[in-house]
């Protein structure tokens, strides 16, 4: 069990050590030589961890901006936290969940072998959630030993090619060519927003091509405009939430150029991240080719949302912003017909918010980013409100998991196994 637990946590748990690992066998697939081998899998490593990087940044200050946020509007309800509820299914079923996404790796790659669907999923943290949100429902609904395993390593392993073959016509859009997969468990999200984008946007009208005046052409560069828009985002929840508020973050500094400074740090978080990801792409993409070759013939490699952010970055910042608008829309509106208050996540909103709003640029152009990006918010706060029902049928109340297309499998898990007992 502790080889078991090494693997999954310390192997398949760390995506830059899989995502190393594959472009070695890829370079090994296609004779380089040790050199060559050498080069690829340790660049790749780099390129990733860069990434990891610049996400850690982005994620130490939307932690702030989360927190001011909260205090400052003084909102009060269900946190979409996967950190939290996985440490609670790691204490019920930690061994069940190791083994279903071990068996899900495997069908992902007897799948990929074997049938048309050629996405090999590759954000192993993303495996992780499916695996657990599976093994939490399943458990709680009275599924238990092989037939919790079983099943769970099937749904996780379906989902591992579904979702990228459901993404992958915008994502070839996109990125302009079939080599490349979206492995991130929002897909349900995305689509919706690009169905939005499509019915009221106006794909010509793109979010990478402002025409601005000759005073404001600073804003051409894709830094300068973010830092415009992310500054006020920060210095007003801050004012609201006041000093006392952000002084457990400030370590006295003055709380405004505090925010600020944390404005800025987004903006180097989008810098990091983006440089990590062209580090990444050159590198596994001519790697991959070795297991398309002699592994599984015509394989695409399924990659984290970050992956995309170069292809259009105005995009993840409106996509991010309107998908909070339409999360603090969803805060007001559900309570009111009885659903629960889902706090905004700002990480996820970021994240999954970004993607969708490339995803929507792509079929809607700027007026699509921005509708669909709010009912994008709306649809990513209803799904964990009517899934913090099933959890709290359970006895887990107050927190639930965050992406759209986790939450979708435990709710429909849920209700299945709610007709059989």
């Amino acid at each position: 069990m502790q080889v078991l637990q090494f693997i999954v946590n310390d192997i398949l748990g760390q995506a830059s050590i899989i995502v190393a690992l594959v472009a070695m066998v890829g370079l090994i697939a296609l004779k380089k030589s040790v050199g060559q081998i050498i080069t690829g899998t340790m660049k790749t490593l780099l390129g990733f961890l860069v990434l990891i990087a610049g996400t850690e940044i982005l994620v130490g200050t939307l932690g702030f901006l989360g927190n001011v946020f909260q205090e400052g509007f003084n909102i009060q309800g269900t946190v979409t936290d996967v950190n939290a509820i996985a440490g609670i299914a790691q204490q019920i079923v930690g061994r069940e969940t190791a083994l279903i996404m071990v068996l899900a790796f495997v069908i992902n790659i007897i799948i990929a072998r074997f049938t048309r669907f050629k996405y090999i999923f590759l954000t192993g943290q993303a495996s992780l959630w499916m695996a657990t949100v599976f093994a939490l429902v399943g458990y709680m609904g009275g599924l238990r030993g092989s037939l919790l395993i079983i099943s769970g390593g099937l749904v996780a392993g379906i989902m591992a090619v579904l979702m990228p073959a459901i993404a992958q016509p915008i994502v070839r859009k996109i990125t302009g060519t079939d080599d490349l997969a979206l492995a991130h468990y929002c897909t349900f999200g995305y689509i919706v927003q690009a169905g939005v984008a499509k019915v009221v946007g106006n794909k010509n009208s793109s979010t990478e091509n402002f025409n601005l005046p000759k005073s404001f052409e600073f804003m051409q560069d894709t830094y300068l405009s973010m830092m415009v828009v992310m500054v006020p985002v920060y210095l007003i929840p801050t004012f609201v939430a006041g000093p006392a508020t952000a002084a457990e973050f400030t370590d006295g500094t003055n709380y405004i150029v505090y925010a600020f400074l944390q404005s800025i740090q987004f903006v180097a978080g989008v810098y990091v991240i983006l440089s990590g990801v062209r580090l990444l792409l050159a590198e596994i993409v001519p790697a991959f080719r070795g297991i398309a070759i002699k592994i599984v013939p015509n394989a695409k490699p399924a990659l984290d949302c970050p992956v995309l952010f170069p292809y259009a970055p105005n995009a993840v910042i409106i996509g991010f912003l309107a998908t909070t608008a339409g999360t603090i829309v969803g805060l007001l509106f559900f309570p009111v017909v009885g659903l629960a208050l889902i706090i905004p996540g700002m990480m996820t909103n970021f994240f999954a918010g970004g993607t969708a709003g490339i995803f929507a640029n792509a079929v809607g152009g700027i007026r699509g980013t921005v509708i669909g990006g709010i009912a994008h918010g709306l649809f990513i706060t209803l799904l964990p409100a009517i899934f913090v029902t099933v959890l709290g049928g359970y006895g887990i109340d107050n927190v639930t998991f965050s992406d759209s297309d986790v939450i979708t499998i435990g709710i429909l898990l849920g209700w299945i196994l709610e007709l059989f007992n």
